[in-house]
């Protein structure tokens, strides 16, 4: 095996002539020499343990491998925070230069670093060219997920080394990327990957770039990717292909991919019973499976054989088997229903279907699967991760990319492509959403090169595409069609109901888990806006991309329009080629390209933007807080201002031109299907089935909507089951979209009618349903619980006769736990506030968790505690501010024991971080809801104290994000005072509630943590 290695060269005039007298004597901390001579500080700015310690380790790093001169990487390496910066240069010296010194350093040499933006943000500069080791990971191990960090990078390859210091981390750093470099020598190309044109490609590469020469890391190195020619060497191709047809080959990893083959469908599955027996004898199965203790715990057990009725025949049609089931936290709930739908789904040759609200407990059932198939081939047939098509990449999209002339130019864009080249050739399914590309990525390369790539629009052109067969949505449909066990989340759900007819084959069992979340999703699913954004989106759907001008842009058939996609499928059919024409010259009453601009400057163009422009005078007209107010705006729709009758009447019948040819299309591909069945190909039919599926939701469900939400402006009448209001949406106090709004009262209602056609046994589980200590109990509780989860539209009786389970947590909250209520801070002191914060933080050590109920009061805080933190050594992270995904950051919270994090309603509900890295909340304020047009008409509906119960599920989902284990210790802390005591029925019955100052509270966290030898 060829070695590589990195050396630290020299620091000489050659290399680098301004290293030394760039900074002034006292900037010197220490010097690591390359030979065996000891090293010394110079200055002693800091202890001469640590110092040693530092040098130690670097003579260890250095003489770990034999060097090789044609791969040496003679750079310096950076660490930063906000508080300073650290360079190890590449002569071996140690700096901390000033912020002055820094931005000249930086302007001639690239330097080692761990996620350059990030290290640029913290430091508060532009962003630097860098060698980055994430770069780099992604490059040789993709589909791989690590912590961005140094020590994360270390940890994923299993390096035996320290990050206590900053000097360990510049060491660990270079390890890493030796490391990384000498794993390129062992890899041999495989059918799915070509490194060598891939990193030729991101290097922008010529002759001159990857011959080699020693450029010191100057400003004048390679245009391209730093890491390219040191990979190009790694693998003894420094000059890359020298067959330029291989090389263009080599990107053209979609070419590479497996193919999907059709094949007949699957019978129907049986209708055999599960009994509580079977059930509880597949539990034991799985947790040998999983190692340890074979016998369930009694809560546990109980469940599995609770559930079983979701299991078992239905007995009249349109009315599953509905369980309602509450089990606390640390029952086991996960085991406990994969258990009996496993034993079902292999029993009658069927799938059963989990749902989940969040994608980190998406990737958390996956991971628990394993246990029911532990053959990792046997678990990639039966068991599938589905999402919506955005969420997956489009390999067309990704062609057109690498087609791009900014491939061959920009270096940036190049690197992008080539991460996510290398990614695609690795993925187990192309889930470019919390699957296995790591979250970090979209950070390091753009969005445009990552996120951007996916199916957004619902432009596929399905059998007409090249890629086909190759598609990851398509074959993770196939793959779905013949699981055991198929992994989705609510809104696929619900969509995929939606969009179903009564005839139509779906699964017939399901499993919602995160239950409690299954109205909101409902409401998302289902609701309507007739926005500038929605509406602009259908444009460019139905007639292409298009310019400022309106005319057409290039681009491939997926670009160019409904017409594109279809005109192979009704090529001789001249009454739909009428059709077609019809609908697109009604499109263009839609909002085109700049529509905001001229509704904001009161010029709007077509019938659509007119409408708006007067929605938007209105919600300005009657809003009560001002301009200034950094929150979306709205209003109710009547009574409407001067001229808004007249504008949705012409609107709406405008729309109805659009919807009528669509309808016609739709019946004339549909009646093509049954009159050509036996002559029309497979691809074929399945092209004319997507077609119509994209027709019938934009026709009949989306412009339809629409049609009936201005019927009801025009006849000034609202209509009792929805929600109508305008509304100017703003992010940060800049407007994002207008439109007329139109939500579901009650959304279960349409979820549950769509549902019950298909569905035999339903099972909605979570670890917080029912709201047993609130005003209302017993029967009238567990109503409330049908209502909203959807349970008593499922029933012919509002959800009396669904089977309902409780089982409480298995965990001493009373001696595991406490709650305080802080009385003394101001709730509207932003400084105040924050002091609270660090003090109640640095009496836990760490371990932290502050959850806010607005974004603005979170980076106000973040703001004023970041400063007090970096002066106790304690790391902060926020979401929102750390331009990295919730699930990143909540695992790199969760490797540091002692680190601290800041987040809102989106880490309160899907962070799960057993043990001592989470020992402490803190809750801003009472998560009271928003006194909206929307909220106000649910609380009518669902009458008294729905505030109350809204409020306790929040605080109650909060609070479970302490304790997660039996040996979990941990503080509650409101910094509300207004906590109303009705609402501490939220809390564990037994765990002590206590109103007190900040100070005692300080006082409390500690001897709480200390006695329970937490810090």
């Amino acid at each position: 095996m060829q070695t590589i290695t990195i050396r630290i060269l020299r620091c000489n005039t050659k290399s680098f002539p301004s290293a030394v007298s760039l900074f002034p004597p006292e900037s010197c901390i220490l010097s690591v020499q390359t030979d065996n001579e000891r090293t010394e500080a110079m200055p002693p700015t800091r202890p001469a343990a640590k110092t040693a310690a530092g040098g130690a380790a670097a003579d260890t790093a250095l003489q770990a491998a034999a060097p090789r001169a044609d791969i040496a990487l003679s750079v310096p390496v950076l660490i930063a925070d906000r508080r300073k910066a650290v360079i190890l240069t590449a002569g071996g010296e140690i700096l901390m230069p000033k912020p002055s010194e820094l931005g000249r350093f930086l302007a001639q040499h690239m330097p080692l670093v761990c996620h350059a933006p990030a290290t640029a943000a913290q430091l508060g500069i532009s962003p630097f060219a860098a060698y980055d080791i994430l770069e780099i990971f992604a490059f040789v191990h993709p589909a791989r997920f690590c912590l961005p960090s140094v020590a994360g990078v270390a940890a994923a390859l299993d390096l035996p080394v320290s990050v206590t210091t900053t000097e360990d981390q510049c060491i660990a750093l270079l390890e890493s990327a030796q490391h990384l470099l000498a794993a390129l020598t062992a890899e041999s190309p495989t059918e799915h990957s070509d490194p060598v044109a891939i990193a030729a490609m991101m290097g922008l590469a010529t002759a001159a770039d990857v011959s080699g020469e020693d450029n010191g890391g100057q400003s004048n190195a390679p245009s391209g990717w730093p890491w390219a020619p040191l990979i190009l060497q790694a693998l003894d191709k420094p000059h890359g292909h020298h067959d330029r047809q291989t090389a263009r080959a080599g990107t053209k990893i979609w070419n590479r991919l497996q193919e999907w083959a059709e094949e007949a469908p699957p019978p129907p599955p049986g209708h055999e019973s599960i009994s509580a027996p079977e059930s509880a004898a597949a539990l034991q199965e799985l947790l040998a499976a999983r190692g340890g203790n074979t016998q369930p715990r009694a809560a546990q057990l109980s469940y599995a054989e609770g559930i079983v009725p979701a299991f078992h025949p239905r007995n009249r049609e349109n009315l599953p088997n509905t369980v309602i089931a509450e089990a606390g936290t640390g029952t086991g709930k996960t085991l406990g229903y994969i258990a009996p739908a496993g034993a079902w789904a292999e029993k009658n040759q069927g799938c059963v279907w989990i749902s989940t609200y969040t994608k980190n407990l998406q990737k958390q059932v996956d991971e628990e699967l394993a246990a029911l198939y532990p053959d990792a081939e046997e678990k990639k047939r039966k068991v599938v991760i589905r999402k919506g098509r955005e969420n997956y990449l489009c390999l067309l999209n990704l062609e057109e990319a690498m087609n791009n002339p900014a491939a061959q130019n920009n270096p940036r864009y190049a690197t992008g492509l080539g991460l996510v080249a290398r990614w695609t050739a690795a993925t187990r399914d192309g889930d470019l959403y919390g699957g296995d590309m790591p979250g970090w990525l979209p950070s390091l390369i753009g969005w445009r090169t990552s996120l951007g790539l996916s199916d957004r629009r619902g432009e596929c052109i399905f059998s007409a595409c090249q890629h086909y067969h190759r598609c990851f949505v398509e074959k993770s449909q196939r793959l779905s069609q013949r699981a055991r066990i198929v992994v989705a989340n609510h809104a696929l759900v619900m969509h995929r109901t939606a969009l179903s007819h009564p005839h139509d084959v779906l699964p017939s069992r399901y499993v919602f888990d995160e239950g409690h979340h299954l109205f909101d999703a409902a409401d998302s699913a289902f609701a309507l806006h007739l926005s500038g954004r929605e509406a602009a989106d259908l444009r460019r759907w139905l007639l292409g991309l298009e310019s400022e001008t309106g005319t057409q842009m290039p681009g491939r058939s997926r670009n160019r329009g409904l017409k594109r996609r279809l005109e192979e499928l009704i090529a001789d059919d001249e009454k739909a080629q009428h059709a077609l024409d019809d609908a697109l010259d009604a499109a263009r009453t839609l909002p085109g390209y700049g529509w905001q601009k001229r509704v904001q400057s009161g010029q709007p163009k077509g019938l659509t933007e007119g409408f708006l422009q007067l929605v938007r005078e209105q919600v300005y007209a009657r809003n009560t807080n001002g301009r200034d107010v950094f929150y979306s705006l709205e209003t109710q729709v009547l009574p409407p201002i001067e001229g808004l009758y007249e504008s949705a009447y012409a609107l709406s019948c405008r729309l109805r031109d659009l919807s009528r040819p669509l309808q016609i299309l739709i019946n004339l591909l549909q009646d093509r299907l049954e009159t050509q069945a036996d002559t029309l190909a497979s691809d074929t039919k399945k092209r004319i089935e997507s077609v119509c599926h994209s027709l019938h939701f934009r026709a009949n469900l989306v412009i339809a909507g629409w049609v009936d939400m201005l019927g009801c402006l025009q006849s000034q009448t609202g209509h009792e089951a929805f929600v109508d209001w305008f509304q100017v949406e703003r992010i940060e106090g800049r407007e994002y979209d207008i439109g007329m709004y139109r939500h579901w009262v009650d959304p279960t209602v349409p979820f549950a009618a769509n549902l019950k056609p298909h569905a035999h046994g339903v099972l909605v589980t979570s670890a917080s349903l029912t709201d047993d200590h609130g005003a209302e109990g017993g029967e009238q509780n567990w109503n409330y619980v049908a209502r909203q989860t959807g349970a008593a539209h499922l029933t012919e009786d509002g959800g009396t006769s669904a089977h309902r389970l409780q089982l409480p947590s298995p965990f001493d909250y009373a001696a595991q736990s406490r709650i305080l209520v802080v009385t003394d801070i101001p709730r509207d002191k932003t400084g105040q506030i924050a002091k609270a914060y660090a003090a109640l933080f640095k009496a836990a050590g760490g371990g932290a968790l502050g959850l806010f109920t607005a974004i603005q009061r979170l980076k106000a805080v973040h703001a004023r505690l970041l400063p007090e933190l970096e002066e106790s050594d304690m790391k902060l992270y926020a979401q929102h501010l750390d331009g990295l995904d919730p699930s990143t950051l909540t695992a790199m919270f969760r490797m540091e024991e002692n680190a601290c994090m800041l987040g809102t309603d989106a880490t309160r509900d899907g962070m799960d971080v057993p043990g001592r890295a989470l020992r402490l909340i803190v809750f801003d304020r009472v998560p009271w809801p928003r006194p909206t047009i929307l909220h106000k008409a649910r609380r009518d509906y669902f009458g008294r104290g729905y505030d109350d119960r809204v409020t306790r599920f929040r605080l109650k989902q909060a609070y479970g994000r302490l304790i997660r284990h039996e040996t979990d210790k941990g503080v509650f802390v409101m910094l509300d005072s207004r906590l109303p005591t009705r609402l501490t029925s939220a809390f564990p019955k037994d765990v002590l509630i206590e109103r007190v100052g900040l100070a005692d509270a300080v006082n409390i966290i500690k001897s709480f943590l200390q006695q329970n030898n937490e810090f």
